[in-house]
């Protein structure tokens, strides 16, 4: 269904029901949860301040939601979500918790690391770039 080109979506609640060993379970909890509130009363409200639609907005936070993850991936980069699975990985392939605690440690470690720059603003020093010379400046004083 469309309205002139455009998607149409029909908000709906959902309550379940899912298996508690579901892979998903978490996800389809937070959605039962969610679909208790009314996100158009936020929306009618935001498009009242600011002049846009609603069904703009409502493209505006479902695009921005659903690409959260890609833009995360860009941020990290694929070698450190790579990097940061390994221990994850590791210790699921062993079944045991002892492992899976040692996973949650290690990746705490990663993570504080890559957090120290963000949470010690003196972490890098300002540095003043050096000067380049320019290669017609170089030559004229004798180097190539």
């Amino acid at each position: 269904m469309s309205d002139g080109g455009a998607p149409v979506v029909r908000l709906e609640t959902w309550s379940g029901p899912w298996e508690a060993d579901d892979s998903d379970a978490n996800l389809k909890a937070d959605i039962a949860a969610h679909s208790l509130l009314d996100p158009l009363q936020t929306l009618g409200a935001l498009s009242r301040d600011t002049g846009i639609p609603v069904g703009a907005l409502a493209r505006y936070v479902l695009a921005r939601w659903a690409t959260a993850g890609s833009a995360g991936l860009l941020e990290i980069g694929p070698t450190m979500v790579h990097r940061l699975w390994e221990p994850v990985a590791e210790a699921e392939s062993s079944d045991d918790d002892s492992e899976r605690l040692a996973a949650y440690h290690q990746l705490r470690e990663m993570l504080s690391w890559l957090r120290f720059p963000l949470e010690n603003g003196d972490a890098y020093p300002e540095q003043e770039p050096e000067p380049v010379e320019s290669k017609s400046a170089a030559a004229a004083q004798g180097r190539n």
